[in-house]
């Protein structure tokens, strides 16, 4: 059979596709046109039967389209240039590590001090972080497994602005010679500490328990349930424990720092996260008949 592919905004024909059979899938019809046009690489393309409908799938084959005789079209639409969402991680969560140490360490660049009396919390402080984004960065090389591989490169330098230009926010008042330590000194600061830790180690044992749920080089999905591991109990409540550990261990840090950039960082970070875990759950739903109706998107028994 012979399939037309058409642009998405214009309407105009960008190449027919012929000797197209039912078992054909998705990506086999990207890799065609990939060969017509190099610039349309697979990644880049979204192919939908109409111009602003869903992007079908690259496992979807032309049978379950169900493309009718004689109007046989599918519409490309150009997603752009795009990067490794790996690549993308790595980027991310590496640069808020360099921009915290640059305060840190380097206070006479900065403030125009040579010397000056820290708190131990300023110490801390810097090694929660440096240990939360040193994780975040090992977790993406060796544990997380992407459903997609790319994402649009213009959202590299947006998503980079938000975690670097946050770091060098929270940094800079904390490393600074007028920081002033918590108001209720070490119970404050120590007690923080263990729920950031905690926290932590919630959130990697989620990462791990999804990793164990897909097996390498596949998109499987299935209902996540709790594990052996006490801190996946949490599945039984929410349907992203991992936001929830994560949004923890910064309201942990935002308390033992006392900080009121910290504060903005946690509360920014919550909303994305929760903007996040509530369009998961609703695939959830969908997807699975069977999902627990009992379970919140990312706050147990409430949101």
């Amino acid at each position: 059979m012979e399939i037309e592919i058409l642009h998405a905004k214009s309407g105009k024909q960008i190449t027919c596709l012929d000797h197209v059979d039912n078992y054909s899938t998705v990506l086999d019809l990207k890799k065609w046109i990939y060969k017509q046009f190099p610039r349309y690489y697979p990644a880049r393309q979204s192919l939908r039967l109409e111009p602003k409908g869903r992007n079908l799938s690259d496992e979807e084959t032309v049978r379950s389209l169900d493309l009718r005789v004689g109007d046989r079209k599918l519409y490309l639409r150009d997603l752009g240039p795009q990067i490794g969402w790996k690549t993308v991680f790595l980027c991310e969560y590496s640069g808020p590590i360099a921009a915290y140490l640059l305060f840190y360490l380097r206070p006479a660049f900065i403030y125009g001090v040579t010397k000056a009396k820290t708190h131990p919390v300023v110490h801390i402080a810097f090694a929660c972080w440096t240990f939360h984004y040193v994780k975040r960065v090992l977790e993406t090389q060796f544990v997380h497994r992407f459903s997609h591989g790319t994402m649009p490169i213009r959202n590299l330098f947006k998503n980079c602005s938000y975690y670097w230009g946050f770091a060098a926010f929270v940094s800079y008042y904390i490393n600074h010679p007028l920081y002033t330590p918590p108001a209720y000194g070490d119970p404050q600061v120590y007690s923080a500490l263990a729920g950031f830790v905690i926290n932590e180690l919630g959130n990697l044992s989620i990462h791990l328990a999804f990793m164990n749920m897909r097996p390498p080089g596949t998109k499987t999905r299935s209902i996540p349930y709790p594990t052996g591991n006490p801190f996946t109990s949490l599945f039984s409540l929410v349907s992203c424990p991992n936001y929830t550990y994560e949004v923890g261990s910064w309201v942990c840090f935002t308390i033992m720092t006392q900080c009121f950039p910290a504060l903005l960082f946690t509360v920014a970070g919550f909303y994305q996260m929760t903007v996040w875990a509530i369009g998961k759950h609703r695939n959830y739903l969908k997807e699975f008949s069977n999902y627990p109706r009992s379970r919140k998107p990312i706050i147990p028994f409430l949101l």
